[in-house]
């Protein structure tokens, strides 16, 4: 493995840790006179079953990609990125669709179109590139999670 691959991944993978760190409630936020501020998508339980398992899925699309990355494995990025790309929009049930705001889709439409990107740049471009361009997309997830909540 490449050294520099190897810090770039390491240091995403520190950076993500962070991120998710940041996105958790804190004590203040999560008490009863202090309501959480992001705007519910009103989603059956059902629906957020559906919908956090994408999400789920997502997250590991990056993980993966990252691992790609790290072990400089171009066929791994491709496929990881894919699996979260236009095809995955395309599966969301119309009932998510139909309650999704127009905010909510100008983060995610464009989310679905990094990963597509990353997967067809992976094939050529400097291991470094990709990392940027996860580490961008990641900024759609941050986002989106500061904006909205499923409940």
């Amino acid at each position: 493995m490449n050294p520099s691959h190897h810090r770039l991944a390491t240091d995403s993978l520190m950076a993500l840790a962070g991120l998710a760190l940041l996105a958790l409630p804190t004590p203040s936020s999560a008490a009863p006179n202090h309501p959480d501020p992001r705007q519910s998508l009103g989603f059956t339980p059902e629906e957020q079953a559906i919908f956090l398992g994408d999400m789920r899925h997502m997250l590991g699309s990056v993980q993966q990609i990252l691992r790609g990355i790290a072990d400089d494995d171009r066929e791994m990025i491709i496929a990881a990125a894919q699996r979260s790309g236009n095809r995955m929009a395309r599966n969301t049930p119309e009932s998510i669709r139909a309650k999704t705001p127009p905010e909510f889709r100008a983060i995610g439409g464009p989310m679905h179109l990094a990963f597509e990107e990353i997967a067809v740049r992976a094939e050529v471009d400097p291991l470094e590139d990709i990392t940027a361009m996860t580490a961008e997309a990641m900024n759609q997830c941050m986002a989106c999670h500061a904006q909205f909540r499923v409940d």
